[in-house]
């Protein structure tokens, strides 16, 4: 691994901050922050959204590499740049360097999805496609930095990047002035370090409180020291890291409160959640803020809450997988296998009952040969969407009093 990366970190300070905030302004969306009554009322706090997903890119990740990258001197320009990443920072290092006309090189896990490599390819970087995960593909791109003499620009662990990433902290207190909480996803540490560099500083009463997903939740036993991760497949990819930025560390260590720890399901039920009541399109890791409201309501509720989104890059299938399982869950989907005689009408009649009751009809399959235990009766999985809950309960209750029906 290249010196770079494990050397000893500087502080980052506000000055650092809002000057990096002047210096991007001109390549960096200014993302709105709204207030969401609907999820005010959901939650029991009151919930303010900095909307980060809206940047050009899709994530804050480009706030950071505007600033490393607007720093550069003209001889670090010519030999071009080199980074590791899982998407998010990939793209705003590509954008950034295609507006700067340096030239780029990303090493991406070789699992990317598929979407975040072509939109990176897209800005006219280099994709080098290398290692199973973050760890493996940094050791790539630290064996290419060698060879070629680019310029790293980390995606988190470097004092630069922090203060671009703190740029939206400053703008979240100008547009809402009055919140006294913030929750903020914890990958690699950088976004929470510039969050908690610009509330130390300026609104030392606004709490700062860090989330992570289980299977990288590396600070689960802050304050004391950051611990090993379970790894493995996550929807909130944006943060599996396994390993904290010590230069991130630096910026944060005792100035936040505490790590919460959510689940994958509580992330997924998120992600549905913002879609539903908030309107907003949000990646995994853009979605564990209010993952943590709701996983820890009463840590929250009177409170003034703000949440940064911090991406939208949500892969369409993942999107709408993930929300058909959190319908599933709630059991506003419900997948019903009846046991049927194997005759006429027996498929109308049933979808007769489920829409007389304002059950919406989205998939059937029938099973005559292999699925029935006999050969006079039929195997028939009708998935329904109901309203909520109780209306789920209503259509499964009528429906068992006709016939014989279990829920998958």
């Amino acid at each position: 691994m290249s010196d770079v990366l494990t050397s000893l970190p500087p502080v980052v300070t506000i000055a650092d901050i809002e000057s990096a905030h002047e210096r991007i302004a001109s390549t960096v969306v200014r993302t709105p922050t709204i207030a969401c009554p609907a999820l005010s009322r959901l939650t029991g706090a009151e919930i303010t959204l900095k909307l980060e997903n809206l940047q050009a890119i899709g994530s804050f990740k480009e706030r950071g590499a505007a600033n490393k990258m607007a720093l550069l001197t003209p001889e670090e320009r010519a030999r071009g740049v080199i980074t590791v990443s899982a998407g998010n920072h990939a793209q705003g290092v590509a954008r950034q360097a295609s507006l700067l006309g340096i030239d780029a090189t990303i090493v991406m896990p070789r699992f990317t999805p598929a979407t975040k490599v072509a939109a990176t390819r897209a800005w006219g970087a280099t994709v080098v496609l290398a290692g199973d995960d973050f760890a493996q593909a940094s050791e790539t791109a630290a064996e290419l930095q060698k060879q070629d003499g680019r310029v790293l620009v980390h995606p988190f662990n470097d004092p630069a990047v922090i203060a671009g990433q703190g740029t939206a902290a400053l703008e979240l207190l100008q547009d809402a002035p009055d919140i006294d909480t913030v929750v903020v996803p914890v990958g690699g540490g950088g976004l929470i370090g510039g969050f908690a560099t610009v509330m130390s500083a300026l609104r030392p009463d606004v709490e700062v409180i860090g989330v992570q997903v289980e299977a990288y939740a590396s600070l689960s036993n802050y304050p004391q020291e950051d611990g090993p991760t379970k790894g493995g497949s996550t929807i909130a990819e944006g943060i599996a890291v396994t390993q904290l930025g010590d230069h991130c560390l630096s910026a944060f260590r005792n100035k936040i409160s505490k790590i919460l720890v959510v689940s994958e399901l509580q992330v997924e039920s998120a992600v549905t959640t913002l879609a539903e009541k908030a309107k907003q399109i949000c990646e995994g890791a853009g979605a564990t803020g209010l993952a943590a409201v709701l996983a820890y309501p009463d840590l929250f509720k009177g409170r003034r809450v703000a949440l940064p989104l911090s991406g939208g890059n949500i892969n369409a299938r993942i999107l709408a997988n993930t929300i058909l399982r959190s319908l599933l869950r709630d059991g506003r989907i419900l997948r019903l296998i009846f046991q049927i005689p194997d005759r006429p009408g027996m498929l109308a009649d049933i979808s007769t009952r489920i829409g007389n009751y304002g059950g919406n009809i989205i998939e059937v399959s029938h099973h005559r040969l292999f699925a029935s235990p006999s050969v006079q009766t039929a195997e028939l999985l009708v998935m329904v969407e109901a309203r909520d809950t109780e209306h789920a309960h209503q259509i499964e209750t009528d429906l068992a009093r006709h016939y014989i029906v279990r829920r998958d």
